[in-house]
């Protein structure tokens, strides 16, 4: 299976500061064993973003929490290679990884109201995650670093806003505390679990150009985890395309939404609306469901929903695609699918009627 990478500077060596490889996630249940993640490799650079998008239950935020080691491992089984800047994080001590998240790797949460505390002003929150790494700041040190924070994240009036509590902020303004508060250790690596869910496209927007503007400041390493392209086509450089656990196709923004090469990612494409292409034409949903990932379809695990799945006889039912690179589509193009090179071009190209104009 080849590798997925992605092209940057500015890491340890001549590295990415983050090298995923061969991660498997599986969780034990009543039910039987959820293969959450099934042997995802991906890595990315300081200065550049990598977008992982797919559905609900593809693997998305579980592999996001494994790089920062939030498993139980009292339920879970975390295998493979998580290396940030060159140390391996998996087999760590609680101890250990304690001391990196927050300070090397640093999360934003999907709701920000429920990860917030509502006891506690967040200038006290924000304040607590700097001295958790700086245990000889003192409060009012800590307090000021709050401050200033809140005021790089543009909140107006951040010393007075500081002193305020969760719900006395607007979305917008609760996400942006929450940015504050993973950027206060300046990590090298940033992963941002939706961070636009719920917010209207104007915050939305707002929000993605802060993450930019921080990124370029700061130098640092994103990971986006979405379900939305249109948020990914804005501000990844990378896309990883995840279904059932598994990576199905990889590569660079232009790569990937230019010339997509899985029957999935087709139909992801074709479930967003466009505002270049025929505003009375229908969005074309992907037919069917995502499958259980204690009771997973043999072969492809896309097989099921696919159209092109009887393209080539029963091999999409018994064999599973392995990631391969796309002919001609330039360096770290990657497909996980059987259809042939020929195929996924004739295919696609009755697919393009539907995704022309799409993110453009």
């Amino acid at each position: 299976m080849t590798t997925p990478t992605a092209t940057g500077a500015g890491d340890v060596g001549d590295g990415p500061y983050l090298d995923v490889r061969d991660l498997k996630v599986r969780f034990r249940t009543e039910d039987g064993v959820v293969r959450a993640v099934d042997g995802v490799s991906f890595a990315v650079h300081r200065g550049r973003t990598l977008g992982i998008v797919g559905e609900s239950g593809s693997g998305k935020s579980v592999t996001s929490l494994a790089v920062l080691g939030l498993h139980d491992p009292r339920r879970t089984e975390v295998s493979g290679e998580i290396r940030v800047g060159g140390r391996n994080l998996v087999g760590l001590p609680d101890a250990a990884l304690r001391r990196l998240r927050g300070r090397d790797v640093a999360m934003i949460f999907q709701d920000p109201l429920s990860a917030l505390h509502p006891y506690y002003p967040v200038g006290r929150q924000i304040a607590e995650a700097y001295r958790t790494h700086h245990p000889d700041a003192g409060r009012r040190a800590a307090g000021r670093r709050a401050v200033e924070m809140l005021d790089r994240v543009g909140i107006p009036q951040p010393a007075r806003r500081a002193e305020q509590y969760p719900h006395e902020f607007s979305g917008g303004m609760r996400q942006r505390v929450m940015i504050a508060m993973a950027l206060v250790n300046d990590p090298d690596l940033l992963i941002a679990d939706e961070p636009t869910t719920a917010l209207d496209v104007t915050v939305q927007a707002q929000i993605l150009d802060l993450l930019a503007d921080l990124q370029q400041e700061f130098n640092s390493a994103i990971i986006l985890i979405t379900h939305d392209l249109g948020v990914v086509s804005q501000v990844a450089d990378d896309i990883l395309v995840m279904y059932a656990g598994r990576a199905v196709e990889h590569g660079s923004v232009e790569q990937v939404l230019r010339r997509p090469q899985h029957p999935y990612t087709w139909g992801l494409l074709s479930s967003v609306p466009s505002l270049h292409g025929d505003p009375d034409a229908d969005l074309v949903p992907i037919a069917g469901n995502p499958p259980s990932l204690i009771n997973l379809p043999s072969g492809c695990a896309f097989h099921p929903r696919c159209r092109y799945a009887d393209v080539n006889g029963e091999r999409s039912r018994t064999e599973v695609p392995e990631l391969r690179p796309v002919t001609g589509g330039g360096t770290g193009h990657l497909v996980a699918c059987h259809l042939s090179e020929e195929e996924r071009q004739r295919r696609y190209a009755e697919e393009i009627a539907q995704t022309e104009g799409q993110l453009r």
